[in-house]
C-alpha cells in the first residue's frame, strides 16, 4: 500500500513539472489569450451594452462565460502543439505515466482559469455586486474551473490531430452551443420546459445556477445537486479523456 502511495506521490510531483513547463510555454500563446481572455469579455459586452439590465443581473453570465472560456482555452492547445513539435514523444519516453501528463495539463488549465476568473469577481465587487453567500461562490468557482479544465483535456482527445487550429475550431463548435443553452443569458426559470431539458446537457448550466444561488440565495436546482453534478462530471471527463488519449496516442505520434 505504501509503495502505491509513494508511486502516486512521485507521479504527482512529475505532474507539477509538466505544469511548470505548460505555464512557461502555453499561457502566452495567441489562441489561449484570444479564447480565454478576449472572447468572454467581448461576448459579455455584446450581451450587456444596450440592454436595460443591471450589473447584479448580468454578473452570473459574465462570471460563467469567463470561467468556462478561460478554463477550456489552455488544454486543447497543449497536445496538438506538442504532437507537432515532437515534444510529446520525448515526454512519453521519460519516466512519467500518461495520466500524470494529463493531470499536469488539467492543473495548468485550472491555474489559468482561476487566475482569469478572479478578475471579473473583483470587478463585480468594485461595481457593487451584492453576494449573498461568498463561500458558495468561491467553492463553486473552484469546482467549476476544475470541471471545465478536465473538459478541456477531453476536447483535445479526438481527432488525434497535430494541428492546433483544427482542435481549436472543433473546440469552438462544441463550446458555443453549450454556452447558449446554459442559462448564461436567461435564468432557467424563464425558459420553457424543453429549454430546461436542453440546458441540463451543458455543465456550465450547473455553475451558472450556483452563481445565481450565491448572489440571490435562490437556485433552480438544489445546490447539492449542482455541486454533485460538477464533481462527478469532472471525474468522468478526465477518465474519458485519458481513455481516448491512451487509445489514440500511437496514431498521434505516427
Amino acid at each position: 500500500m505504501s509503495g502505491f502511495l509513494n508511486y502516486c506521490l512521485e507521479q504527482f510531483k512529475r505532474s507539477l513539472l509538466v505544469v511548470k513547463k505548460n505555464v512557461k510555454i502555453y499561457y502566452s500563446k495567441g489562441p489561449v489569450i484570444i479564447f480565454g481572455v478576449v472572447l468572454p469579455m467581448f461576448l459579455f459586452l455584446a450581451y450587456f451594452i444596450g440592454r436595460n439590465i443591471g450589473i447584479q443581473e448580468a454578473f452570473p453570465g459574465l462570471l460563467g462565460m469567463t470561467v468556462f472560456f478561460s478554463s477550456t482555452s489552455v488544454g486543447p492547445t497543449i497536445v496538438p502543439w506538442e504532437s507537432r513539435l515532437k515534444t510529446l514523444e520525448r515526454l512519453l519516453s521519460s519516466p512519467i505515466s500518461l495520466w500524470s501528463i494529463f493531470l499536469g495539463d488539467v492543473i495548468s488549465s485550472f491555474i489559468f482559469g482561476v487566475f482569469i476568473s478572479i478578475i471579473p469577481l473583483i470587478l463585480g465587487l468594485i461595481l457593487g455586486v451584492e453576494i449573498f453567500n461568498f463561500l458558495l461562490i468561491i467553492g463553486g468557482l473552484i469546482l467549476g474551473v476544475l470541471c471545465f479544465s478536465a473538459f478541456s483535456i477531453l476536447l483535445s482527445a479526438y481527432p488525434p490531430s497535430d494541428t492546433p487550429a483544427t482542435i481549436m475550431m472543433i473546440t469552438s463548435l462544441v463550446r458555443f452551443p453549450l454556452v447558449f443553452i446554459s442559462g448564461v443569458f436567461a435564468p432557467l426559470s424563464t425558459l420553457p420546459s424543453w429549454g430546461v431539458i436542453l440546458s441540463s446537457i451543458s455543465p456550465l448550466t450547473y455553475f451558472v445556477d450556483l452563481t445565481r444561488a450565491s448572489l440571490a440565495g435562490v437556485s433552480y436546482y438544489p445546490i447539492a445537486l449542482d455541486l454533485t453534478v460538477l464533481a462527478v462530471i469532472s471525474i468522468v471527463f478526465f477518465i474519458t479523456a485519458l481513455l481516448i488519449h491512451r487509445k489514440t496516442i500511437l496514431i498521434r505520434l505516427s
